[in-house]
């Protein structure tokens, strides 16, 4: 019996590319690395390196909860956001979550008007970076050229 390839497999709320393999397409969702897919096809005993395109619709659906509810089965120290300010739990959030999460942590620093949210305010570097010569927004405005003068 051989199993057709499908060129567009839908998983976390995003397309991915199934003629790849499974472990590089899971790196196209936003929250996912390399490392944190290969542990969670291991954990659920898929072939990290069969073709996504490929695989029966049970283990696509196997994986499409699994990605959903990284926190349930990966441990710990392998997730993305551990105790949530919110919620104390540990998550690991994929996707437009991800997004949403980081925007409301630097809101929540600027309205604290801690160093660091001033710095967000500002626009400045914010991890202790030199400012004196790199982070400029500004075009570069250099000598101008003139008249040679004799």
């Amino acid at each position: 019996m051989t199993q057709e390839l499908r060129a567009i497999v839908r998983i976390g709320d995003t397309d991915l590319d199934g003629t790849r393999q499974v472990m590089y397409a899971l790196t196209k969702i936003r929250g996912m690395g390399i490392t944190t897919a290969y542990a969670l096809c291991r954990k659920l005993g898929i072939d990290p390196h069969a073709t996504l395109g490929t695989l029966p619709d049970d283990q696509i659906g196997k994986l499409d909860w699994a990605v959903r509810n990284l926190h349930k089965i990966l441990p710990p120290w392998l997730l993305n956001r551990r105790k949530d300010p919110e919620t104390g739990r540990d998550l690991h959030l994929i996707g437009a979550d991800l997004i949403l999460a980081a925007k409301r942590d630097v809101d929540l620093v600027k309205k604290l008007k801690c160093w660091r949210g001033v710095r967000h305010a500002l626009g400045l570097k914010v991890r202790g970076q030199r400012t004196v010569t790199t982070g400029r927004i500004a075009p570069v405005v250099g000598v101008a050229k003139g008249r040679r003068q004799q």
